[in-house]
């Protein structure tokens, strides 16, 4: 059994590296992907471009614009005279956002009865949220510093603690700052992993097939799982190598903090990875050609990014898409990844995930090679 395997294995390895074109890109592409996706996804939205339609022009809207531009959440580029002047600067996408400030804004606001008009562009959700809630809670501070301020030129208040009576303390874990990269370069190698994995091996035994030298393997005494393992060997050292690229990249490049146990990382990265490669294993013997299987191996790729957890959380999903996601072992490794990673856990909080992982790798290579018989048959 081990003769025939390594025999494989040698075939494969010869193969690989004899296109060393191929190989490079194999070996580049993660890298590539990873830079591109740590510098280009933002979680934490800053500066966002605001036009400004002060209608007052008094003490009182110059501070409330000084108070949002201080935020840092905000940066004035223009100002207009009107509203449907500010909403024409955010169609025209010159700003993201708006703020009108009605006539006599001070003299209202010493009545009580100050109004701002708050404009947001809903078209783009990430910033929309972002913006919204940013103003809302400027505003809202703003608001109570005026009410301060005003009580205690009347002589009504000493000090914040009679009118604030509740002080509330939040203190956040794991990732105090709210780095959006120590949240994202988790999963962005759990994703990167599961494009390679899944790539590499799609075509492994459809290429055997059309290329006409299945017919060979197949008057050789070589039975299907050792056909499988000795396809996937060279892709497991390409993914392996890819994993300690990409993740050694994200903390020494990209600087994000690994809290938790290496090896116990490393060794689950190697169960992902050889859940990934059975993954494209099945893809490949289900498929009668390569661009059938370059095709549902995309869809699975997009569909695991998707419900996976990778950017949206999988509590809000239906029960019946988190079924879906369960399918992808991208579901299970991305809460090992950010559990070992960012929050330094081990195996006393993670046993359920790595049970699933181990149960999905012998249930994807025994369906992978029950496939690969009925594609012989």
């Amino acid at each position: 059994m081990l003769r025939r395997i390594w025999a494989v294995m040698q075939k494969e390895f010869i193969q690989t590296f004899r296109d060393r074109r191929t190989l490079l890109i194999q070996l580049g592409l993660p890298v590539l992907q990873l830079l591109i996706l740590g510098y280009a996804i933002r979680t934490n939205v800053e500066h966002i471009p605001m036009v400004v339609a002060d209608q007052s022009l008094d003490r009182a809207s110059r501070s409330l614009v000084t108070a949002l531009v201080a935020s840092q959440y905000f940066d004035v580029v223009d100002y207009v005279a009107t509203e449907a002047q500010a909403i024409r600067a955010i169609d025209e996408g010159r700003a993201q956002a708006g703020v009108v400030i009605l006539p006599d804004f001070a003299a209202n606001v010493e009545r009580g009865a100050a109004q701002v008009l708050l404009l947001v562009d809903g078209s783009d959700i990430f910033t929309s949220q972002t913006a919204y809630n940013a103003i809302t809670a400027i505003t809202q501070n703003h608001s109570m510093e005026v009410l301060i301020s005003k009580l205690q030129r009347a002589g009504k208040l000493r000090g914040r603690e009679q009118l604030l009576p509740l002080d509330a303390r939040v203190r956040i874990l794991y990732n105090p700052n709210l780095t959006d990269l120590w949240f994202l370069i988790p999963g962005i190698v759990a994703v990167i992993l599961q494009t390679q994995t899944i790539t590499l091996t799609a075509a492994a035994v459809v290429r055997e097939r059309e290329s006409g030298t299945i017919e060979q393997i197949l008057v050789t005494p070589i039975r299907p799982i050792e056909l499988l393992i000795g396809k996937i060997a060279p892709n497991i050292v390409i993914a392996i190598v890819n994993m300690l690229t990409i993740l050694g990249l994200g903390v020494l490049w990209f600087e994000v903090p690994f809290q938790g146990n290496f090896w116990l990382f490393f060794w689950l990265a190697c169960l992902y990875v050889l859940a990934g490669l059975g993954m494209g294993l099945l893809v490949s013997a289900i498929s009668q050609n390569q661009k059938q299987s370059q095709q549902t191996a995309m869809m699975l790729m997009l569909i695991g990014l998707v419900l996976g957890g990778f950017m949206f959380p999988r509590y809000l999903m239906p029960p019946m898409i988190r079924a879906v996601g369960n399918l992808f072992p991208l579901t299970y490794f991305i809460p090992l990844a950010r559990g070992i990673i960012t929050k330094g856990i081990g195996v006393t909080y993670l046993w359920q995930q790595m049970v699933i992982l181990i149960v999905y790798v012998v249930a994807i290579l025994f369906f992978a090679t029950r496939s690969f018989k009925r594609g012989l048959d």
